[in-house]
């Protein structure tokens, strides 16, 4: 048997996403006479464009789906090859792929994203959405869908239940309200008419290009219901704006239908033989308005039922797994040393360094192990993954020419940017008070459907923002935020429409 082809590289990097294009466009600008080399399962890389700095650490940037030769064109210097990745022997410093090929690196930064974590796995009822390839086979599913259940709360739920038009949607939510990983039951209830309103028609030019090849979209009968992480491929995460351009449209004649079932999740799941031979009796769609422990029996037989655990079932054509997602870890870990954290990522130290000498880790597939600042936490956001392949490819090129490097300071203040039904979002610091305790208070201004302001203070200092709506606060409380200025004495004028907030703090 032939021995595997081995070639050399100074810097290898694993993952086609935000931040392994980030982290080899960085790398190439620093060293424009070496040869990176980016692996990828994925024929489309993400590539960030139209980037916008906001405020010292709010970004704003446009995702767009690119052939290989977009990014290296743009930096001659990358080389990219499709193939996923087999093994990883951390000792002899080699990547080997399945086409056969081995890498023999200096330097290495994992960023192989992450994949959906699934209520359950092997049931053709149960869809995941995390790259571009799971989106399509989503669209193709809701396109005859009269009704589909939603479980989890995070983004990819609310921009999912938000964009559905023509197909009623349970949404099974454990908390007590909808985002509540991204804002209170505040802005949800803000939020929440956005979902019964007409949907502002779409702009003409869409906002985050997209590119696709023939391959990504007409996959052969034997893969047309399966994503690429159910075919053990990594494909890239989806980014912002990741519907734009994607018809999401069930068989009603209905636009927002959405009935939410609050403080539960699913508790069984039901083949439509298995749940007709139990003689159960499933609820109808719930009117709006209607009393929910009075709903009819459901009298349609549905290719798949929930049961919750607040005792209520449903019938529906399908259901959405939106619950977080799990590092993709394997095959790395397999056979190495490398340190892996309680939720599955990688472990990084503040140089994004792993416990293997010459491995680096960023984005969805690591864990921060450092003390974080006390404004900052992470989340697996593409905001987050551009900055951690940014400072990655930073730390990467320090150490090989010898030099010493400070802490980024992205990572002094959580700051992210977003849209949630039609509204800009921005959220800051310890927007939800996170580990702040009880000693907290919360400064609020609403104006229905315009705008909804929240502060979190702690003993007079701003801790945390979240501003939804065009509310132009985010680079004045940005400021405050870090500076820590004890507020004491403005009380509730800091949020007092009447007054001017940027010129007391210029």
């Amino acid at each position: 048997m032939a021995a595997a082809e081995s070639e050399k590289c100074k810097f290898l990097i694993v993952g086609g996403g935000i931040a392994g294009v980030t982290c080899a466009e960085q790398l190439a600008s620093q060293f424009p006479s070496d040869e990176i080399i980016l692996l990828t399962a994925s024929p489309l890389i993400k590539a960030v464009t139209n980037f916008k700095q906001v405020s010292k650490v709010l970004e704003d940037f446009d995702v767009e789906e690119q052939p290989h030769s977009f990014l290296e064109e743009r930096n001659p210097n990358v080389r990219v090859i499709q193939s996923a990745v087999k093994a990883l022997a951390a000792d002899q410093h080699t990547v080997c792929t399945e086409d056969g090929r081995r890498y023999v690196y200096e330097k290495l930064c994992i960023c192989a994203g992450a994949r959906p974590k699934l209520i359950t796995h092997g049931n053709p009822h149960v869809l995941g959405i995390r790259d571009t390839d799971s989106a399509q086979v989503f669209q193709k599913r809701l396109s005859s869908a009269r009704r589909i259940a939603v479980v989890g709360n995070g983004g990819i739920a609310l921009e999912l239940v938000y964009e559905i038009e023509g197909c009623e949607v349970i949404w099974a939510v454990k908390d007590k309200a909808m985002g509540n990983t991204f804002f209170d039951a505040g802005a949800a209830h803000f939020l929440v008419p956005q979902l019964e309103s007409a949907k502002p028609k779409a702009p003409a030019i869409c906002k985050r290009t997209k590119y696709s090849t023939e391959a990504c979209f007409v996959l052969g009968p034997e893969h047309q219901e399966q994503s690429a992480a159910e075919r053990g491929e990594l494909g890239s995460a989806l980014g912002p704006d990741w519907h734009e351009g994607i018809k999401l449209k069930g068989t009603k004649e209905v636009s927002h239908k959405v009935h939410f079932e609050y403080q539960c999740e699913i508790s069984q799941i039901y083949q439509q033989e298995e749940f007709t031979k139990l003689m159960k009796t499933p609820l109808a769609f719930p009117e709006h308005g209607s009393d929910q422990t009075e709903s009819t029996a459901d009298k349609e037989l549905w290719p798949v039922y929930i049961q919750l655990t607040n005792g209520k079932t449903y019938g529906c054509d399908f259901i959405v797994s939106a619950t977080g997602v799990i590092p993709n870890t394997e095959p790395f870990v397999r056979g190495n040393n490398l340190e892996v954290a309680e939720d599955c990522g990688l472990k990084v130290n503040e140089h994004m360094c792993t416990s293997e000498p010459d491995i680096y880790a960023a984005g969805d597939v690591c864990t921060t192990a450092w003390e974080p600042s006390s404004l900052w936490q992470q989340m697996r956001l593409w905001t987050q993954a551009r900055q951690m392949g940014w400072y990655a490819a930073k730390c990467m090129a320090a150490d090989t020419l010898g030099q010493s490097i400070e802490m980024d300071f992205c990572f002094e203040l959580f700051a992210h940017i977003t849209k949630f039904f039609n509204h800009k979002v921005v959220l800051l610091g310890k927007y939800n008070a996170q580990g702040l305790g009880r000693d907290h208070e919360l400064l609020l201004r609403c104006t229905k459907g315009h705008e909804y302001v929240k502060v979190v203070m702690q003993r007079g200092r701003m801790m945390g923002a979240v501003l939804i709506g065009d509310t132009d606060l985010e680079e004045t409380f940005e400021n405050l935020i870090l500076n820590q200025m004890d507020l004491s004495a403005y009380g509730e004028d800091l949020l007092n429409p009447n007054i001017d907030i940027e010129d007391y703090f210029d």
